[in-house]
Parts: structure tokens; C-alpha cells; sequence
């Protein structure tokens, strides 16, 4: 799919020259620092240098007072304690990096996940009544909790105390629990509101060490996980989230711990290059899997592993379920595919609304987002469990999903999300009515330009001007994420060197030089359809958008072009 290129502008003109005088770095680099909201020498430092002394005080929480003595009493008097953690990434990370900081103590600690299909996300009925089981006199829940209002009153009943510790956007009600950690609070102070779950525990884990009077190396041994979590999570990676997550990388490129270097070691993964990019792409999928095909508690146990042998029979044991994963993810995209290129005309509609009875419901997310991909439209990806039709939604830049299911709200037994991501619930009989009133929703929303995805650009780069002195300052832009995007760049009147060819599964690589720079590996992967555009381009040059990336290859380091797209030039 072709893209809009969209040019990025700093906030204020000026802050580049300023930068240039302050920092003695090029317009190029000084510019990418001010699209990034890096107005001065100080910003700088810090953005380029992030250390953990930066990190906020744990106590500047709303409730870190009370939630830290609550757990620290439990700790001292040797209570039990059940972490209840969520199915994803953030939720399992979350829930082992408290389950091994109670384990260090000898604290009676046990762990509880819902079951996705089963139960579904959030504290519920059947982990409260597992709590009443085992007798836990403390419940920690976390990335969940904020909503668990009726739930924290039935644990009371019972003389259960909770700690939440959320970071989801917070209701009318706030759970009256012993201590409710959410830095989304409209009462709390907390400095930055963008921390994943893990990061809530992890400062929950920080606070209460203070509060022992330990050192807080404790804490930051715990960094490898919260790094995950932020990766995998698409929260911010700016003010205190990047140096958790360069921190966290750190760790991870040293001395992982065995169920994470087991992960590693299973996808041929080298321990000292392991980048967010890899957690996204390759780490977080293994750990999500498991969550996905029903059963979240096999990735807690993989990254609480103590041995060796059990690290790598727990990694091959999601390695296993992540393949199904991915047979199922891939069989499902083929017959949306199919629907969609038999039953709908992309002319006339402005959103897919797709159902089948047999769709796993652990991967109809996915699908949907990879539909909105490659046809430009919102996507709702639907399948029946247990007589009820349920499902997920994803959409486009402009569509507010979550508002338009609002507008539909009287033909949906249940909903929730929010702009870009949507879960639902409907009767069979409202479907076709659903469907017809969301293409009329997004028909008067949406524009045909809507349709056409946008490609935020940095700026234009020449070429000839890029080697490995440019390559280390802009190395040192990372980790990238939300927040800090990688950069992409465009350079114009590019001449594509020897024979373009199509390798692997579908993926571009040629060769390009611009004004006497050498030739610049490409790769563009899944952009096989490019092929005849680039290969037949003969006397015209190309306008290429792209990142650049360092290859590894029998020893060597080379610059490689990513390429995001590619436009032949009139």
C-alpha cells in the first residue's frame, strides 16, 4: 500500500539553529532532536544520557504511602500474598516481577492469571473466590484493578486487603481498596502518567524497598522485565519510561535472566544487540502467545524460571504454542482476505465488518490490524463463543472507533477500548444492523484521502551525506518507540544500482546511490508488489522513504536502507 507522505515540523522555529550552536551537531540531528520536543543543551543531555538517579521519586504516587506499608506489614509478618496479574505481556511481566521480589523474602506468595476466554480480562469473581481459597490475606493486582469496584468489596468481606496497581484510564468509581496506584488518577500528582503496568509494580516494588531500608539495586535487578513490558505495551518511551527501557536493555544485553536468555537462546537471538525492536517483533509475540491461545500462566512461569532446564522446557513450551498462534493467525487472515475480496467493493464501503462462527478469538485482533494495513479501513474481526458473538476492532487515523461503537451502543450487548483498538460484544440478530450503521458512521467521518495511510517523515536526507559518524549520533536516538519514533527520512532522485530481486517471503532488496554516494544495501520487506515499479523505472530516479539500520553480516557492520516506500520521480 502506497502512503501520504506527511512532514513533521518542530513545535518552535528557531529550536534548531539553537541546538546546532548548543550541541555542535548537524541541522540534520539538531532537527530530529526538536521534532522530539528537545528544546535545549539540558533536554539534550538528558535524552542522550538517561540514568536511573533521573527516575521519579515512587512516594510523588498518590496512595504509594499507604500501598508500601500495606505490603511491607505482609512481608515483615510473612502473610500471604497472590500477585493478580492480567494475560498479556505488561500483565505477565507485571505479575513476575512482584512475584519474584515477594520470592526473595520467603513471602507464601502465589500468582493468578484469567483465563482470556474463560474469564476475560480483569479481577473477577473466580479469582477472587481462588484468593478465598488459599486463604491470601494481601491480593496485588496488576495492569488491573481501576474498574474492580464490586470485586474489592466482596474481597473485603472476607478480610482480604488489595493493592491495585493499574495504569488504565480511570471510571467514575475508584475501587476503595487498602491502596489504589494508578498514575492516571485525577488526584494524583505523579509526574508522568505514561508508565505500563510493570512500571506501576515496579515503582510499587521501589517504594517498598525504601521502606525496609534496603538498597534499591533490589528493584532495578527487575529492569530486563519492566523493558519488556514497556516495549510490548506501545506506551511512550520518553521521560522516565526511556531510561527504564535503556536501563532494561542493558540488563537484557548482559546478563539475562535464564527464562528470558532461554527465550533468546530458542530464537537465535545474540545477547548484546537485542534491541526494542527485537522485544517487539520477536520477545513479546512468545510471551503474548500464550495469553492468546488461552492460558497466560505458562509465560509467568517461563520468566520465573530458577534453572536452566526448566527456563528451556518452558521456552520451547511457548515456542510450541506461539506456532499455532501463527497458524492460526495466518490461516484467519487468508479467509478474511477472502471475504473481503468477494463480498465487499472498496469503492463503496468505508469499514469491514467480517464474521465467522470458528474464529479463535485470540488472534482476530491481529487479524483486524493487519486488515486495516492492507485495505486503509476500519476493521471489525468477529467470532461466536459460547452462543454470543464477540470480537475486535481496529482503525484508521480520523476514525475514533470507540465513538462510533458509542453510536451504536443500543445494538451491543458490551463494549469497551478506545480510539484506535475496540473489543464488543452482539447479538447475532443486530449484526447486519451493526454492520450497515458503522460503513454509514465512517462513510461521514472519512474521506477518501482518509483511506490513504500517512507516513510521518522526519525530513528529507541526502545519501551522500550519511556514514558512521551520522549513523552513532543517530544510534544514540534509541530506544525508539512511541514517543521517539524511529526516523524516517526521504531521499529524492535516488538511482537504483545493479538488479533489483525479491528474497525470502516476499521481501524488496536492491542497491541505491545518490549524488556519488556509494551504493546502500535495501531491504523492504513484504514489498514484493514494488518489484515491476523499480525494476522497470529504467532512465527515471526514485524517491525513496525509509530508516536506516546497522547489519550484521560475518563480522561486518554496514549500513542498510529499511524501506517504507517508494514513488517514481515525474
Amino acid at each position: 500500500m502506497s502512503f501520504r507522505w506527511v512532514y513533521a515540523e518542530p513545535e518552535q522555529e528557531g529550536t534548531v539553529s539553537t541546538l546546532q550552536e548548543q550541541l555542535g551537531v548537524s541541522e540534520k540531528i539538531a532537527h530530529l532532536l526538536a521534532l522530539r520536543g528537545i528544546d535545549s543543551y539540558d533536554k539534550a543531555k538528558s535524552f542522550f544520557r538517561p540514568k536511573l538517579g533521573a527516575i521519579h521519586d515512587p512516594f510523588l504516587m498518590k496512595d504509594m504511602d499507604k500501598a508500601t506499608e500495606r505490603l511491607a506489614k505482609a512481608i515483615r509478618e510473612g502473610q500471604k500474598i497472590l500477585v493478580y496479574g492480567d494475560y498479556d505481556v505488561d500483565g505477565t511481566t507485571s505479575t513476575s516481577i512482584l512475584f519474584i521480589f515477594l520470592k526473595r523474602f520467603g513471602v507464601d506468595v502465589d500468582f493468578y492469571i484469567p483465563h482470556r476466554f474463560k474469564e476475560g480480562y480483569g479481577i473477577n469473581q473466580e479469582g477472587i473466590d481462588y484468593a478465598i481459597e488459599i486463604d491470601a490475606d494481601l491480593i496485588v493486582s496488576v495492569d488491573c484493578g481501576i474498574t474492580a469496584v464490586k470485586e474489592t468489596e466482596q474481597a473485603k468481606e472476607h478480610g482480604i486487603d488489595i493493592i491495585i496497581c493499574d495504569h488504565h484510564n480511570v471510571g467514575d468509581t475508584i475501587p476503595d481498596a487498602a491502596a489504589v496506584l494508578d498514575p492516571k488518577r485525577k488526584d494524583c500528582n505523579y509526574p508522568f502518567d505514561g508508565l505500563s503496568g510493570a512500571g506501576v509494580g515496579f515503582k510499587l516494588i521501589q517504594g517498598t524497598i525504601k521502606k525496609l531500608g534496603l538498597s534499591e539495586d533490589m528493584a532495578f535487578e527487575l529492569l530486563d522485565l519492566v523493558a519488556i513490558s514497556i516495549a510490548s505495551d506501545i506506551v511512550p518511551i520518553k521521560d522516565e519510561n526511556r531510561i527504564l527501557m535503556a536501563e532494561g536493555l542493558k540488563q537484557i544485553n548482559s546478563d539475562p535472566r535464564v527464562g528470558v536468555k532461554a527465550l533468546l537462546d530458542l530464537i537465535n537471538l545474540d545477547i548484546g544487540s537485542i534491541s526494542t525492536s527485537n522485544i517487539v517483533f520477536s520477545i513479546g509475540p512468545r510471551i503474548n502467545a500464550a495469553g492468546r491461545m488461552g492460558d497466560a500462566t505458562k509465560a509467568v512461569l517461563l520468566l520465573i524460571s530458577e534453572t536452566r532446564t526448566e527456563a528451556r522446557s518452558r521456552a520451547n513450551e511457548l515456542e510450541s504454542i506461539n506456532v499455532a498462534r501463527r497458524d492460526k493467525d495466518s490461516q484467519t487472515m487468508e479467509e478474511a482476505k477472502a471475504i473481503v475480496d468477494q463480498d465487499y467493493n472498496l469503492d463503496k464501503v468505508s469499514s469491514m465488518v467480517l464474521h465467522q462462527p470458528d474464529w479463535h478469538l485470540g488472534v482476530i485482533g491481529i487479524v483486524a490490524s493487519r486488515l486495516v494495513d492492507t485495505y486503509g479501513r476500519p476493521a471489525v474481526m468477529l467470532s461466536t463463543v459460547d452462543g454470543k458473538i464477540k470480537g475486535s476492532a481496529r482503525s484508521i487515523d480520523g476514525f475514533n472507533i470507540y465513538d462510533a461503537f458509542k453510536k451504536c451502543e443500543d445494538l451491543l450487548e458490551q463494549f469497551g477500548g478506545h480510539e484506535y483498538a475496540a473489543g464488543l460484544t452482539i447479538r447475532k440478530e443486530n449484526l447486519q444492523e451493526f454492520r450497515k450503521r458503522i460503513d454509514e458512521i465512517a462513510a461521514n467521518n472519512l474521506s477518501e484521502q482518509d483511506f490513504v495511510p500517512e507516513l510521518r517523515i522526519d525530513c528529507d536526507l541526502d545519501l551522500s551525506k550519511v556514514d558512521m559518524g551520522f549513523w552513532k549520533l543517530l544510534s544514540q536516538f534509541e530506544p525508539f518507540g512511541p514517543g521517539n519514533l524511529r526516523p524516517i527520512f526521504v531521499s529524492r532522485d535516488v538511482d537504483v544500482e545493479g538488479v533489483p530481486t525479491v528474497v525470502g517471503k516476499g521481501h524488496l532488496k536492491m542497491k541505491v546511490s545518490q549524488n556519488g554516494s556509494g551504493a546502500f544495501d535495501v531491504i523492504g520487506f513484504n514489498m514484493h508488489d514494488c518489484l515491476p515499479k523499480v525494476r522497470n523505472s529504467n532512465d527515471q530516479k526514485l524517491d525513496i522513504a525509509y530508516s536506516l539500520e546497522e547489519n550484521h553480516w560475518n563480522g561486518r557492520r554496514t549500513l542498510q536502507v529499511r524501506l517504507r516506500d517508494v514513488k517514481i520521480r515525474e
